[in-house]
């Protein structure tokens, strides 16, 4: 017998053994959107930034009262590093330019780096 081709199946209906009333099932896959990756900002500590200027930069960049500015500030100087923040990358990656460049516009040495949680 000769090997039958793919329109063979289709000349002779269905190929499915002749059943006339087939559904098909059609399946959306779920989507589960992934959470993005968070990122730690730290401060580092330096024997020349001012302590003023550490906690002017935490109340500005990262919105924290004065009372968490100095406890944060306290932490980096006796610790030598503090957490300012979790974020998103880009969230954590603009605030790491926004205090390093206030540190250098005003001639501090201070160094801020994120890194993944």
């Amino acid at each position: 017998m000769p090997p039958r081709g793919a329109d063979d199946d289709r000349k002779a209906g269905n190929g499915d053994g002749g059943s006339k009333n087939d559904t098909a099932t059609i399946t959306k896959p779920k989507t589960r959107s992934k959470r993005p990756s968070l990122y730690r900002v730290l401060l580092l500590n330096d024997d020349y930034t001012p302590m003023e200027f550490v906690v002017l930069v935490l109340q500005d960049v990262f919105n924290k009262t004065r009372e968490e500015a100095m406890r944060i500030m306290l932490h980096v100087h006796n610790q030598g590093v503090g957490e300012c923040g979790v974020y998103p990358f880009e969230v954590a990656e603009t605030k790491v330019t926004r205090v390093m460049d206030a540190a250098r516009k005003n001639q501090h040495p201070l160094q801020c780096v994120m890194e993944k949680q």
